[in-house]
């Protein structure tokens, strides 16, 4: 596996804060994003505060998340134990609105997902238990709501952190979503990310 690191102090952070109006305007090509087989464009782990590592190819794992993250060492107040939350184990946010609100495909890890594809990943798109296949992996989209945080709003502004957090925004799950994962695999850019919904069978862990 080869990574290339992106963590702050070897990518100093800038602000780029895009105007209301700016954010507004670009809603109309976030909703064009694939409703069924979209592409995976970018996968990051997270392998300490404050750092991001872009990999050119990443395992998925039913018991760590992705490789080399630190989803099992995050503890969340939505367990019974105050350990790590299995309904969040990934985040996967569409790309079209991380380019929107990041301003430059190199600052989309600064948003802190870890995976970012050209899909719809609104509610009516993919409501809670559809599954995506993606290279090697299936994930399961989960009821954990994916919210913005004091580090989303320094890096891309209080607008567009006011965006994700409208009705519409919740709607189109600007911020993104957090599925679990169901059967392991190696995923890659360029990989496609197909949705597997509950009338179309068992994604194909296989593929």
């Amino acid at each position: 596996m080869t990574a290339t690191p992106t963590s702050e102090p070897v990518t100093p952070h800038t602000a780029f804060h895009r105007t209301p109006d700016e954010l507004r305007a670009g809603l109309a090509h976030v909703r064009k994003a694939p409703r069924d087989s979209g592409l995976l464009e970018l996968v990051v782990v997270r392998p300490a505060p404050g750092e991001r590592v872009v990999l050119d190819v990443a395992v998925v794992d039913p018991s760590v998340g992705i490789a080399g993250d630190t989803w099992d060492q995050r503890g969340s107040s939505r367990t019974p134990d105050g350990g790590p939350n299995p309904d969040a184990q990934v985040t996967v946010m569409n790309s079209r609105a991380a380019d929107l609100v990041a301003g430059s495909r190199e600052r989309w890890a600064l948003a802190g997902d870890q995976l970012y594809a050209d899909l719809d990943v609104s509610v009516t798109n993919l409501p809670t238990g559809t599954r995506l296949q993606i290279g090697g992996a299936v994930l399961e989209v989960t009821a954990a709501p994916h919210t913005g945080c004091a580090q989303f709003k320094e890096r891309v502004g209080v607008e567009a952190l006011r965006l994700t957090a409208t009705p519409d925004g919740r709607e189109l799950r600007r911020r993104g979503i957090n599925p679990r994962v169901i059967a392991g695999g190696t995923i890659r850019p360029g990989d496609p990310a197909g949705v597997v919904r509950p009338d179309d069978g068992e994604a194909d862990p296989s593929v």
